[in-house]
């Protein structure tokens, strides 16, 4: 998942300051070109907080759900056609399935599912997650074969779990922050809002040879086998050092702009940031599509979701309820 390779670069360009405007609901690209680095940086407001408000989930519950929002848009925005880029985790823990739906250009819906009996205290993400899988699909649409790639989920973090599928399915040298945060605020306005941000950072050189990774662990080598080990190109020990000091208040802070930060970041190498690529939050279901869905259920199904005289469907994703008469519903009296 080439994360730049789509975006047209001049051999020379403008320099200006960076802007102090925060925009909410947008991924940045950028690049470090005298480190042969390049990324996106997310900024969620606005569109996170419809998405999460509309559940009510519990704040753990949340944060972690606004963790996978996220790292779907660092990846999903690389996307060079309309299509869809799904992130989708299936656990033992007590949250059990997350869902993030990112159709390209902007779009995003997502939902999850938990058991509030098994949420405790101090919870981090990983002991919310358990053990399980974590699958990223994209789906390029009718016609098309789809790409899925798979990642054990043991106990560690989203984070955790990218820097694993980028070690072994992309081998591109790649770091990722996620960072969730509730905001309370007085006066006449919402006193609660959630917001996130995050940033994807890769090592794209020229020649290949400078981001080869040490092979993967052996696993069942005999004790005392000497493991493969590639010494890190100097750029990229650089560029992890410098994503490794990006604080989560950074990353979420509504006064601070993701120009600003990157240029507090990057600024003496130089950094290029391209247009923002703009999100927002809206699902895909309609009373068609519902209505359509219905009709795909045996007769017998259709007639045992007949409740009060009515069937009564509600979007998991955006919680719309679409309510619908038995005839409506296709149930044969």
């Amino acid at each position: 998942m080439d994360s730049q390779s789509d975006i047209k670069t001049t051999t020379e360009a403008p320099v200006r300051a960076p802007s102090s405007v925060p925009v909410d609901d947008a991924v940045l690209p950028f690049e470090v070109a005298e480190l042969d680095l390049r990324g996106r940086l997310t900024r969620l407001g606005p569109a996170l907080d419809d998405i999460l408000t509309k559940h009510d989930y519990p704040p753990a519950v949340g944060k972690l759900l606004g963790e996978a929002i996220v790292l779907a848009t660092l990846l999903g925005s690389a996307l060079k056609f309309d299509g869809r880029f799904i992130l989708q985790t299936q656990t033992d823990g007590p949250v059990s399935f997350l869902i993030v739906d990112f159709q390209a250009p902007d779009r995003l819906r997502a939902y999850a599912r938990y058991d509030a009996k098994r949420l405790k205290d101090g919870q981090d993400s990983g002991a919310l997650l358990g053990k399980g899988h974590l699958a990223m699909t994209i789906d390029q649409g009718q016609d098309m074969s789809r790409y899925q790639g798979l990642v054990a989920l043991d106990g560690g973090s989203l984070e955790d779990a990218a820097h694993e599928y980028f070690l072994r399915s992309e081998q591109i040298p790649t770091r990722v922050r996620l960072a969730v945060g509730e905001e309370w605020r007085g006066g006449d306005g919402p006193k609660h809002r959630w917001r996130a941000g995050g940033m994807l950072l890769q090592f794209l050189p020229k020649a290949p040879e400078r981001a080869r990774q040490a092979d993967l662990h052996p696993g069942d080598a005999p004790d005392g086998a000497v493991t493969h080990s590639v010494a890190e190109d100097d750029a990229w020990v650089e560029g992890q050092s410098l994503i490794g000091t990006v604080e989560d208040v950074e990353l979420i802070d509504p006064d601070l702009s993701g120009e600003r930060l990157l240029y507090r970041l990057f600024h003496e190498r130089g950094v290029r940031v391209f247009a923002p690529l703009p999100l927002r939050a809206q699902c895909s279901c309609s009373r068609d599509a519902v209505s359509a869905m219905l009709k795909s259920f045996a007769a017998k199904d259709r007639a045992e979701m007949v409740k009060d005289d009515k069937v009564v469907v509600t979007c998991e994703f955006c919680s719309s309820v679409y309510q619908f008469t038995p005839q409506e519903a296709g149930v044969e009296e």
